[in-house]
């Protein structure tokens, strides 16, 4: 595939069945807890994502390559290099887990990557007693990490309104710790339902904790032998939903997906019922219906579920629905800034997103509909996916840098063909 696509779709219906990739964000946990458990953990369901399958080959014991580009890991005499790209959640996670290595690592990534925050979860990990230092930038990568950490303290605070990847990089290594580990959280906690997935598949591998108002406690402690199955992504399904909402008629069949998920992302079926889409979950998945009906609820609090604010966000303006958003915080610190992304490519249909003291409003009253409409990517998988549904009332959609979808789902361009899209290479 080039780089570039046209997105177009002859009629504005949605009927067909998908099958989705592996949830990444269960994924990503699931093989940290499968390395630091000494292989007791098996994960079943693997996600071929890009992001993951960097982390499988970093953490793999017979694989001797990692990055998107198949870089190799550099030994040198003292340490080596490990380059995990763009992904965001393998820095985090492993910035812990190479604290508990017999080994000395310098840890780095793509341009941008250096440019993502690390400070707060370092900061943490040396107050336990590890030894990390900056090597260009303080409080970002890339960052030398010096293996078996002296344990100093079994307390810690971290503030809650940051990204959750944070305290689950904590989370995941406390069996490991000699003393076992406290987290106390100030203040609100974003993305809470990622905190509790983390402790979930924890609890699955045999590992207890307690949660007690903002003190999370996990005593040191062994993995049990078990099998954790990784449940298809529910964050690739909300594009499909995003899919229905637009479309005039829509008949939708995500296999694998229950009701009863770790992942916060399921809202999205509550969200999405404001727009009229039923879920049925029945036959081993769930049931996508479109149903006409007015547009009520005016503000979404995306604070559990970030990840799905570009999806929402967008189909609010392509319906010329002024909806206000709050919890969006941490969007400035994803694969771009994801706010000033939003606010750029909806400009090009005339709406405007407005920020005022961390409440951001749609203000679509200059809307319009272009011929064709180009949509930048800004290196962000979600960017171009949010986006994509719009060739449902765009006559011809051009997106920048289709494969950067491959970092959390690889296959979106095909499934999209599967219900009538056309994608065609520029």
């Amino acid at each position: 595939m080039s780089q570039n696509i046209l997105l177009t779709k002859k009629d504005k219906q949605a009927i067909g069945e998908i099958h989705l990739t592996g949830s990444k964000s269960e994924c990503n946990r699931a093989l940290v807890i499968e390395a630091l458990s000494g292989a007791r953990v098996r994960v079943e369901n693997i996600s071929d994502a890009a992001d993951t399958v960097t982390l499988q080959k970093v953490l793999g014991i017979t694989l001797q390559t990692v990055g998107y580009e198949s870089q190799p890991i550099t030994h040198h005499v003292e340490h080596k290099v490990v380059n995990i790209g763009p992904a965001g959640t393998a820095m985090r996670f492993l910035t812990a887990y190479y604290t508990l290595q017999d080994e000395e690592v310098v840890l780095t990534g793509s341009e941008r990557m250096k440019q993502r925050p690390i400070g707060i979860l370092v900061d943490a990990l040396r107050t336990l007693g590890a030894e990390i230092s900056y090597e260009e930038n303080d409080g970002y990568p890339p960052i030398r990490i010096k293996g078996n950490i002296q344990q100093s303290t079994d307390k810690i605070s971290i503030k809650g309104n940051i990204s959750s990847q944070y305290i689950t990089a904590l989370l995941l290594i406390a069996p490991k710790l000699p003393m076992g580990l406290e987290v106390h959280i100030e203040g609100d906690l974003t993305s809470r339902p990622y905190v509790e997935m983390t402790l979930g598949m924890l609890e699955q591998a045999g590992i207890k904790h307690e949660w007690n108002g903002n003190v999370i406690s996990i005593p040191n402690q062994e993995f049990k032998e078990t099998v954790l199955p990784v449940e298809p992504d529910w964050s690739a399904a909300s594009y499909w939903y995003s899919i229905a909402a637009l479309a005039d008629k829509a008949d939708l069949f995500l296999h694998g997906l229950t009701p009863y998920s770790l992942q916060g992302d399921s809202v999205i079926t509550e969200i999405m019922a404001n727009f009229g889409i039923t879920s049925q979950f029945r036959d081993g998945g769930v049931h996508l219906v479109k149903e006409q009906k007015p547009i009520v609820r005016k503000q979404f609090d995306l604070k559990k579920c970030p990840d799905l604010a570009q999806t929402i966000v967008v189909v609010c303006a392509a319906l010329g629905h002024e909806a206000s958003f709050t919890g969006l915080e941490t969007l400035k610190i994803k694969e771009t800034d994801r706010i000033a992304a939003l606010q750029n490519e909806l400009a090009k249909m005339g709406v405007k997103l407005i920020e005022e003291n961390e409440t951001y409003t749609l203000d679509c009253s200059g809307k319009f509909i272009p011929e064709r409409m180009f949509i930048h990517t800004y290196d962000d998988h979600r960017m171009a996916m949010a986006f994509a549904p719009l060739a449902l009332i765009i006559p011809e959609l051009e997106i920048e840098d289709a494969p950067v979808v491959e970092k959390s789902y690889p296959a979106f361009w095909t499934d999209l063909e599967k219900i009538g899209f056309e994608v065609k290479d520029i």
